[in-house]
């Protein structure tokens, strides 16, 4: 779906959000800012309601709120954490920080010796000590918590005991018992429900709304029921559905939609095996789709890259982008019938190695 996602041109105002008991309790938050655990299941709209707090209370929302997704440190290398343009520039050449490590021959020990945990512990200093673009502080949004080891988690402890005045970290989660006593203590607690279905169906009316498209009532039922709760789930299927019926949302354009997103569960799997470097375990459910599930080569290519876009977070803008350079390369061989099993695992590959050959030849 090359138009831009549903889920992130009609994010919700703080005011907009469909549960009524988040939308009271972040509201506390806005004139007297505190670290929050904001708990609850996939989909329920977490990191959106954190992003309409921050839209609230900051006047320049996109400087003064920083994304961070923890896979982006913790299901990563050091060299992978190195090599990220947004946190490169805390790891170059040698600080009066990185000479606290010494070897044991007493030589100081350089940015690229350092252990993983204060690697990541510096470059979170380094971005709760920068003063904020506007007012009084700037908020650091963890998502995904609940796979940060304890002893990261420590770590973040004492950078947010440091940096608690010029700092707010939210600390967005599904399970609020990984999250050590003492994180959990000094942070509000703000669980997020899954919305019902009424709730669902308000937001899919009023999405179809501003896009211009006309629903029918059915059509949004028949989503809000099949998501269960999940938002991001059903936005995305109410787009399907309007592209899939040329522009309306019908009950026939909606069962089809929800069919083909019923799938993205295990696209996700795909794509988090090969970003973790777990090729095999990706071939191994590209398989169970292709000869299960009746994909088609260029159908599952299309796919997996519908379902990338809508993780940006996570898998990072400019990894996505590449995805789709190299993307680029295998849907002529998956047009002319080739192994579709063979080419996209050979894609997934490429794109977890970095700058393969693949990679290198792929149009720009």
């Amino acid at each position: 779906m090359d138009a831009p996602l549903w889920t992130e041109t009609h994010a919700p105002s703080l005011s907009e959000l469909p549960q009524p008991e988040v939308r009271e309790r972040l509201s506390r938050t806005v004139d007297e800012p505190m670290n929050l655990v904001v708990r609850g299941p996939p989909g329920a709209g977490k990191t959106a309601a954190v992003r309409a707090l921050a839209a609230e209370a900051h006047d320049d929302p996109d400087a003064d709120l920083i994304e961070i997704n923890v896979a982006d440190f913790f299901d990563r290398s050091k060299k992978q954490i190195r090599e990220d343009p947004r946190f490169d520039r805390f790891l170059q050449g040698q600080t009066e920080f990185s000479k606290q490590y010494r070897r044991g021959d007493g030589r100081n020990k350089y940015k690229r010796d350092w252990s993983k945990r204060a690697m990541v512990s510096h470059i979170l200093q380094e971005m709760a000590s920068y003063q904020p673009a506007s007012g009084s502080y700037k908020t650091v949004l963890l998502d995904n918590a609940e796979t940060i080891r304890e002893d990261f988690q420590q770590a973040l402890r004492r950078v947010m005991e440091r940096y608690h005045r010029s700092t707010q970290f939210v600390i967005a989660t599904r399970q609020p018992s990984k999250l050590i006593p003492a994180i959990r203590s000094r942070c509000f607690p703000v669980p997020v429900r899954a919305p019902s279905t009424d709730e669902t169906e308000a937001v899919l009316a009023d999405v179809a709304d501003a896009e211009g498209v006309d629903a029918e009532a059915l059509a949004l039922n028949l989503i809000a029921s099949k998501a269960g709760g999940d938002l991001r789930y059903a936005v995305l299927a109410a787009q399907h559905a309007a592209v899939e019926a040329g522009g309306d949302i019908t009950a026939s354009a909606a069962e089809t939609a929800l069919s083909n997103v019923g799938h993205d569960d295990a696209l996700k799997d795909v794509l988090d095996d090969a970003a973790a470097g777990e090729i095999r375990d990706a071939r191994t459910t590209l398989t169970s789709l292709l000869d299960d599930e009746g994909f088609g080569g260029q159908e599952l290519l299309a796919a997996l890259l519908r379902v990338a876009d809508t993780y940006p977070e996570e898998f990072g803008a400019r990894n996505i982008v590449r995805l789709h350079r190299l993307a680029g390369s295998v849907d002529l061989d998956l047009a002319e019938g080739n192994d579709p099993r063979l080419h996209v695992t050979h894609l997934l590959a490429a794109w977890a190695g970095g700058q393969s050959e693949l990679d290198r030849e792929a149009p720009a």
